[in-house]
């Protein structure tokens, strides 16, 4: 079996643990075509799913059936990653391009309006489009968001190093093991980071500057993994709560930053369905958190 072909086995593995009823819709843009995993009531507020780089969009198997109960799920591969999603026409190469895409891809599902989640890249990719478009964004959600407050530990970026220099399939499971060390981070999806970041020979990922999130004007929720490894902790939830006073931080002790959205779902789910339907909201105005 080629590297590609065990890529994409492994991929519809992952889906096939998605609720009954999930679409695959393909979304042209300027950019190319887009996949796009849709599930739960059509005529449902839509929450854009961003996953991690190297993730795809199938990684949210473990929380669209609790986004769905009230929410339209719309889970992207994004373009210029791997998955199903195919690079074409205008070339996908900078924060300009990538917000430009992401309205199209709006408009191409016909949401003018929707909730974003990401995570880590995916988060960067959220919080710059709430910042760019904020009328087509009803509430952000971002865990464990690299490159949105506060940089990267240089010991994270070392031990990434060697995946990007030399990329093959053992180096890059034995890393995604490392980081995910003591969580019940999901096996198959393990195997299918590394078989993105070591085989999949079309990912390209944008990569641009840090938002300013002072700027911020819709609701926030930030959950950070407590052991990550990809950046110091406390400082992300200080710097968020300085830049974003309204925002809402948690700090998730025992998950690593490779272990979102897969490890503990149930947890994440929670959190992430009561902020988007106003539940913590309603709660507080009880006084009963």
């Amino acid at each position: 079996m080629s590297s590609s072909q065990a890529f994409f086995a492994a991929y519809d593995a992952l889906l096939a643990r998605w609720p009954t009823g999930v679409t695959e819709i393909d979304v042209p843009t300027p950019y190319g075509t887009t996949r796009v995993h849709a599930y739960g009531p059509a005529e449902a507020t839509p929450v854009l799913l961003l996953h991690g780089g190297g993730s795809t969009g199938a990684v949210w198997f473990a929380n669209a059936p609790a986004l769905g109960t009230h929410h339209r799920v719309l889970a992207v591969d994004i373009l210029g990653d791997a998955g199903h999603s195919i690079p074409g026409g205008r070339p996908l190469r900078t924060t300009t391009d990538l917000m430009a895409w992401l309205d199209a891809l709006l408009d191409g599902l016909a949401v003018p309006r929707a909730h974003l989640v990401g995570h880590s890249y995916g988060a960067w990719i959220g919080l710059t489009y709430a910042l760019h478009a904020a009328p087509r964004v009803d509430r952000l959600v971002l865990l464990d968001p690299t490159q949105c407050f506060a940089g990267f530990r240089p010991g994270f970026l070392l031990r990434s190093l060697p995946i990007l220099l030399r990329p093959t399939e053992a180096r890059a499971r034995a890393y995604v093991d490392r980081e995910t060390a003591g969580t019940d981070t999901d096996p198959g999806w393990k195997r299918l980071y590394a078989l993105a970041v070591s085989g999949f020979a079309n990912r390209k990922l944008v990569v641009g500057r840090r938002p300013d999130p002072t700027g911020l004007r819709v609701p926030l929720l930030v959950l950070l993994a407590g052991r990550s490894g990809a950046h110091d902790t406390a400082k992300v939830a200080a710097r968020a709560r300085k830049a974003v006073p309204d925002a809402r931080i948690e700090i998730l002790a025992e998950l690593t930053h490779f272990a979102m959205p897969t490890a503990t779902p149930a947890q994440t789910n929670r959190r992430i369905t009561d902020f988007l339907t106003g539940n913590q909201e309603k709660q507080a105005a009880l006084g009963t958190v």
